[in-house]
């Protein structure tokens, strides 16, 4: 018995840091979305140094994904849902992690 309840600490572990992976990945999925809104009403001008660099970082971490995404779902004419699907993706992973967490106590 002993050894069953050893490793469990680790696995919560892991389980805790992959979680807290998907949070930062979804924050950057929406600063990502917003910054296009924003970008593309003109109120965030990506000239200037601080933008550009957050923007083109954003779109080198999340353009992979992004593109994998694209090459799967229908052309919708110029509307880009790729964000959405990724969110949608983190959650039903986030939601499938908690509910299962507890199977590692």
């Amino acid at each position: 018995m002993a050894n069953q309840t050893k490793g469990t600490p680790h696995m919560l572990t892991i389980i805790q840091a992959i979680l807290l992976i998907l949070s930062v990945f979804r924050f950057f999925v929406i600063a990502h979305f917003i910054m296009s809104w924003l970008i593309r009403f003109e109120v965030l001008n990506i000239r200037q140094e601080f933008v550009g660099q957050v923007w083109y970082g954003l779109e080198r971490i999340l353009e992979p994904v992004y593109g994998r995404i694209r090459r799967i779902m229908p052309d919708l004419g110029g509307i880009d849902l790729s964000p959405i699907v990724v969110l949608i993706g983190i959650e039903i992973l986030r939601i499938f992690l908690i509910n299962n967490m507890m199977a590692f106590v």
